[in-house]
């Protein structure tokens, strides 16, 4: 009977979800869904000294956010509980002191001074500091001494003395390693707690995990983890290292260097669905040509044969373009909701529509937290310069557009009811009757009443927002600001 697959994603608490975090996270995921097996979140917080408060509800909330509903873990419990690896301490030291026993493993009662002249000393000699094996010699009556006095000890990994340790991996292939150059790690602290290379092989080999996803820094303790595996006599999962998420082609992504977390990523304004969309593609390929997919639909075609070992470079312009094309998708209400808190602060005019700014809006924005700079002009029309007015393309001049908007004027004033229609047809049949192109005329009536070289709608859409009082008065603005240059000019 083929084994159920059981993936994880075993996060360490430090504050926030970079975008590395989350590809693992969801790779770990669509290789679960993919297979309708499970997925399992775990706390790794053996490393105290990392610990961020309420840094966990983080995960909870980022993993929320994201759509990756994990099966198992601290706050929805399972079979193979705890979920924290501080809440199992006692199962660590249990499975370490078996391994004493088969002689895989040794106590060290070393103090860090020892330790630390030995690593000075060892400078110099090559790459590596390797532990001396000081204490691998003492005797069971020694050791008993030693812990009935209650002498600090750490439990460190025997490794084999020659030979070599290979491994598969799915994304770089066979790898070997020359057992002579792998270091008698710590699998217990002098606190008691494990260090993560230990504890994650307890906590997989007990919670039957049978694919770990993780980052390719992790290449080089593989070896060690495999040789406690066999150790152990457990079956080894299929692992799965990841290359680096990179900013360029020199430079990782990093938090500290200012590069942007899930979080970070959502509140500037870019869907969660799509940030997911786009870091599925981190590293991914579907074998087609489609670059837009839903959670679901990843669940349905992601394979392992589509990962690339090669490192895969985080393009803002192109998860722009991917969140843009989300944004299309939604419904007009939809997309209204969530561009509600930009305008905040921003549009203040209580007489705006603001369902009608979402809605010339919508077509026009990648990224939500650009929607500030795009509405600034309808609670009050910027200074800008006449040069605007003047558009090659559209065959405008400061002359022709202050003749334009001097003949619209009148026409504006005398619509009664004020909406689109009824500016459009009235402004089409001023451009009919005057014999000019449209560009002519809605050119300087929308730099009149934007102030603006680019603007997220026509100028009827946004006449129509700003309401006829307050497009009549910038417009006669527009005017007094074009005389002016013009007779200038003539003077």
């Amino acid at each position: 009977m083929e084994r159920e697959v059981r993936t994880r994603f075993a996060p360490s608490p430090t504050g926030y979800m970079h975008i590395g975090n989350l590809r693992t996270a969801l790779y770990g995921y669509l290789i679960a869904k993919s297979h309708n097996g499970k997925f399992i979140l775990r706390i790794e917080d053996t490393d105290q000294k990392r610990y961020v408060e309420n840094s966990v509800e983080v995960i909870y909330k980022s993993l929320k956010m994201a759509g990756l509903q994990h099966d198992e873990g601290p706050d929805v419990g399972g079979d193979f509980g705890p979920y924290i690896q501080s809440e199992r301490k006692p199962i660590y030291m249990e499975y370490a002191k078996k391994l004493v026993e088969l002689g895989e493993a040794y106590y060290c009662f070393c103090s860090q001074e020892r330790l630390a002249q030995l690593k000075e000393n060892s400078e110099g000699e090559g790459p590596g500091f390797k532990y001396d094996r000081h204490c691998l010699g003492l005797s069971r009556e020694e050791i008993e001494k030693k812990l009935s006095d209650n002498e600090p000890f750490v439990i460190r990994q025997k490794m084999p003395d020659e030979g070599t340790t290979s491994f598969e991996d799915v994304v770089y292939g066979t790898l070997t390693v020359e057992n002579s150059q792998l270091d008698d790690q710590v699998l217990i602290k002098s606190d008691g707690l494990p260090t993560y290379n230990f504890a994650n092989v307890i906590d997989d080999h007990l919670m039957k995990i049978t694919h770990v996803v993780r980052g390719n820094e992790y290449l080089s303790s593989t070896p060690k983890y495999n040789l406690l595996y066999r150790a152990f006599g457990w079956d080894i999962p299929t692992y799965i290292h990841l290359p680096p998420v990179m900013k360029n082609a020199t430079q990782k992504m990093s938090k500290r260097s200012g590069d942007p977390s899930f979080e970070d990523l959502i509140s500037m304004g870019y869907l969660a669905e799509a940030v997911v969309n786009y870091v599925a593609l981190l590293g991914w390929s579907p074998g087609t040509t489609q670059e837009v997919f839903s959670l679901k639909e990843l669940e349905q075609v992601f394979s392992l044969s589509g990962l690339s070992k090669s490192p895969a470079i985080f393009d803002i312009l192109k998860l722009n373009w991917l969140n843009g094309e989300y944004i299309r998708k939604m419904t007009v209400e939809e997309f209204h909701e969530k561009a509600k808190p930009f305008y905040e602060g921003v549009i203040n005019r209580r007489d705006v529509d603001l369902r009608k700014v979402s809605k010339v809006l919508q077509a026009r924005t990648e990224v939500l937290s650009a929607i500030p700079g795009q509405v600034d002009f309808v609670d009050r029309l910027p200074d800008y310069d006449t040069a605007l007015f003047v558009h090659k393309k559209m065959k405008t001049t400061r002359e022709n557009s202050m003749e334009n908007l001097e003949k619209a004027l009148p026409v504006l004033e005398g619509i009664t009811d004020w909406n689109e229609k009824e500016i459009h047809d009235a402004l089409m049949e001023l451009v009919q009757t005057l014999g000019i192109k449209n560009g002519q005329m809605l050119w300087p009536i929308r730099t009149a009443i934007t102030g603006k070289e680019v603007s997220p709608g026509g100028a009827i859409e946004i006449a129509d927002i700003l309401g006829k009082e307050e497009t009549i008065r910038r417009i006669k603005t527009g005017i007094e600001k074009l005389s002016r240059e013009v007779q200038g000019g003539a003077g």
